[in-house]
């Protein structure tokens, strides 16, 4: 990357959830590699060549993309930080030669029409306001005939005021489950597929192992203990994830969106 970020010290003085992720190296959707592997088979990945990996965060998808099927994948995210831990876990990985990273916005994707065989996006939406113009940019980018798999969570019912009060949550916009239903229905894409699925908290513990890795997850703590001991915007805002009701988990959920783009669009 260019280096011209800015740095954790010079951001706001309430670092939100993504600040958070972004300094301590972790991303992780619901499902683990599980939801991962079921939306790669329902979108047909074993018949893709070039694959978009939108929010890539630091590159475990986009790696294991291209382990199961041996894609070219392009692998993109919105945060210069979360690319430059996914261009650290790449290069270690050794399938450098199919993966590319690029810095690129969701609602404003640099590739021209047509362009992927399959697009994945994976716990993105939840931090984008205009939903419906992010599944306008990935059908734009996909090529007629071939798939579109979004993995994302949502609230059952209302959205409670214990996460939209805390400002850490300021960048997350999690949908209802009913609202991304209705812009599921409403896009203009066949076949599409919807599978929701409850939180087990006991799963996705074990979920967040395997998909960060014991070493992974032994580094990115000692971070979380020096940004603890070391900022008092960080350890309040890290005390405010920490800091939510059991019903309030009880309320979220996720789902597989799959759908597949017509050939005369």
């Amino acid at each position: 990357m260019d280096g011209k970020k800015k740095k954790f010290h010079e951001q706001s003085e309430h670092p939100t959830y993504l600040d958070i992720q972004a300094e301590v190296g972790i991303t992780k959707h619901y499902g683990g590699y599980g939801a991962s592997e079921n939306l790669y088979k329902l979108c047909h990945l074993d018949t893709a060549e070039e694959v978009l990996d939108v929010g890539c965060g630091v590159g475990i998808g986009a790696i294991h993309i291209a382990k199961l099927y041996g894609c070219r994948v392009m692998a993109v995210d919105l945060s210069e930080t979360m690319l430059e831990w996914a261009e650290k876990r790449v290069n270690r990985s050794g399938f450098n030669n199919l993966i590319k990273l690029k810095q690129a916005d969701i609602l404003k994707l640099p590739f021209e029409d047509n362009r992927y065989d399959t697009v994945i996006v994976e716990s993105v939406l939840a931090f984008v306001e205009d939903k419906q113009k992010a599944i306008q940019e990935i059908i734009r980018v996909t090529k007629p005939g071939k798939y579109i798999g979004i993995n994302e969570s949502f609230w059952r019912d209302s959205v409670p005021a214990e996460v939209t009060e805390k400002s850490v949550y300021d960048t997350i916009d999690i949908a209802l489950e009913s609202e991304l239903e209705e812009l599921w229905d409403k896009s203009p894409l066949i076949e599409k597929t919807i599978k929701t699925f409850s939180l087990d908290a006991k799963q996705e513990l074990l979920d967040r192992f395997k998909w960060i890795g014991c070493s992974g997850l032994l580094s990115a703590w000692a971070r979380v203990i020096k940004l603890v001991l070391t900022r008092k915007d960080a350890r309040e805002a890290i005390r405010q994830q920490l800091d939510i009701p059991d019903d309030t988990v009880e309320n979220y959920g996720y789902g597989l969106y799959v759908g597949r783009k017509k050939k005369n669009i």
